[in-house]
């Protein structure tokens, strides 16, 4: 993929990284630990994604980010950063500083990757790496998620994720239909009198939902 994409892909699933690392809090790591192996993870998967193949990103990312937070477990907790990243995190902290106190207000990473004249790629690994925010840090409240996370259940997981991201590309009432039908378990009657429908707009919208659904889970299905 391009650079740009790749970027682009770093800093859009940000907020997966943070799902998937709270699910191990409370297991000896802390958090700012596994959100930095979490984050190594992701710029991987990002390097390594190929478009054409037709899974979605997270399909392909989720079993990287959790590899990399389980060899912080088989690590000790010990986060493998390499040297030169670590010098370029402290060259564009200092370069991120410089800008605020020029500025007045918070920089984006693409403006300290144009004062070093390098990509915001290298400069959004070297913060993720190294647990910087520059408005890059997420939050989430999941759940703890046991330390041996079996292949199938990761498998559970990633599908958990796929359906998730899906839902949320779909309009507002369809994401109230799919969520009322499939999830709250009513029924389109049920579904109707919530939304102010009748039960055949419900139904329509229903279709046309899941067929929305099965595009973007399935591309080119």
């Amino acid at each position: 993929m391009q650079l740009k994409n790749n970027e682009e892909l770093v800093s859009s699933n940000l907020r997966l990284v943070s799902s998937l690392c709270s699910r191990f809090i409370g297991r000896g790591i802390e958090y700012d630990d596994l959100f930095s192996a979490g984050c190594v993870g992701l710029v991987k998967a990002a390097k390594g994604f190929d478009d054409t193949r037709g899974v979605m990103f997270s399909t392909y990312a989720v079993p990287v980010i959790l590899g990399e937070i389980k060899r912080l477990f088989r690590d000790g907790g010990d986060v493998k950063i390499s040297r030169s990243i670590k010098e370029l995190y402290i060259k564009a902290v200092k370069i991120k500083d410089k800008l605020e106190n020029e500025l007045s207000r918070e920089v984006t990473v693409k403006e300290i990757a144009d004062e070093m004249k390098l990509t915001t790629e290298e400069i959004t690994e070297a913060f993720c790496a190294c647990r910087a925010t520059v408005s890059l840090t997420v939050s989430d409240d999941d759940g703890e998620k046991e330390l041996d996370v079996a292949d199938n259940i990761d498998e559970k997981l990633t599908e958990k994720i796929n359906i998730k991201m899906a839902i949320d590309k779909l309009d507002e009432r369809e994401q109230k239909i799919i969520k009322f039908r499939y999830f709250g378990a009513l029924t389109q009657s049920e579904t109707a009198k919530k939304l102010s429908m009748s039960q055949v707009q419900v139904s329509r919208a229903e279709k046309k939902a899941l067929k929305k659904l099965k595009n973007i889970l399935e591309p080119g299905a």
